[in-house]
């Protein structure tokens, strides 16, 4: 596996794989990887020739106050992961390779609609930063497809809208949630639970599939679902920011006789802010 960090190199590397006509696949990452990210390396090497992965803990969006500083690094071992999935390159760039005009949201684009609300109304300015960071890796890396995890069900959706919205020709892959035997989401941010949290946590989980049965039998009373599962994260020990029945594909406010949704929810728990979703489709 090539480990490269300068920008001229990957050019020249990922102009050598075209001249040959090769497919390339992208898998945009920050790093401290886990079972998940190699879910979407595998499904990267389904899709194409060559694989190349990313590590960028990307500045633009953090808001301050949030864990950029500490947010877990773990270059080596990730590597040694990467390697043994057998990934053609692994792309370290330093912030000022991403950023050479300085590290700041691109605001001459308009966010798509998939991004107000949600994340956006409790972190604000994190979908400008994450559409900036990924507008450059793509420029950066040119690849044919992008792989995203299912997990950041918001991000993948403004990910899917941005690519869509400014004709770029990337296809966008996605992989399911992967979760731990208890339903845990896997996250790099779950190493800030304390073991009596790690306890509590699969309860987010097991409150987005209760309310994503109630749909499946008939429920369409959406602001009742969502209170009643604030609530009871809420009593489980979280601090909820938000639990949302939404459309799946644009993220409009359910309604009743919609039949493909997604419920959304991200909640505190100590140090760490967890998010999940899970999709459902009511009956006809």
């Amino acid at each position: 596996m090539l480990t490269i960090t300068g920008v001229s190199e990957l050019r020249a590397r990922v102009a050598a794989w075209r001249e040959q006509g090769q497919r390339i696949a992208f898998v945009p990452t920050m790093g401290n990887l886990h079972a998940g990210h190699l879910a979407l390396v595998r499904r990267a090497w389904a899709l194409a020739d060559r694989v190349i992965v990313s590590v960028f803990v990307n500045p633009t969006q953090f808001a301050p106050g949030e864990d950029y500083a500490s947010y877990p690094r773990t270059l080596q071992a990730d590597s040694e992961q990467l390697a043994a999935e057998q990934v053609d390159l692994l792309f370290t760039p330093a912030v000022d390779g991403v950023y050479p005009d300085g590290a700041r949201p691109d605001t001459s684009h308009p966010l798509p609609v998939v991004a107000r609300g949600l994340e956006n109304d409790f972190r604000p300015g994190f979908f400008a930063g994450v559409v900036t960071v990924v507008q450059r890796l793509f420029e950066l890396v040119t690849p044919d497809v992008a792989v995203f995890g299912e997990k950041d069900y918001q991000q993948l959706a403004v990910v899917r809208a941005m690519v869509r919205d400014q004709g770029l020709p990337i296809d966008i892959a996605s992989v399911a949630t992967v979760r731990e035997a208890d339903g845990l989401a896997l996250s790099s941010r779950n190493q800030y639970l304390s073991a009596e949290q790690r306890a509590r946590a699969p309860l987010l989980y097991r409150t987005l599939c209760e309310v994503a049965d109630a749909i499946r039998q008939g429920d369409v009373a959406y602001p009742q679902l969502e209170q009643a599962a604030v609530r009871k994260l809420a009593q489980g020990g979280f601090v909820p920011d938000y639990v949302c029945v939404r459309q799946a594909d644009t993220l409009q406010p359910m309604s009743a006789g919609e039949q493909r949704g997604v419920v959304l929810a991200a909640a505190r728990l100590g140090k760490a802010r967890l998010i999940d979703n899970v999709l459902v489709s009511s009956p006809v």
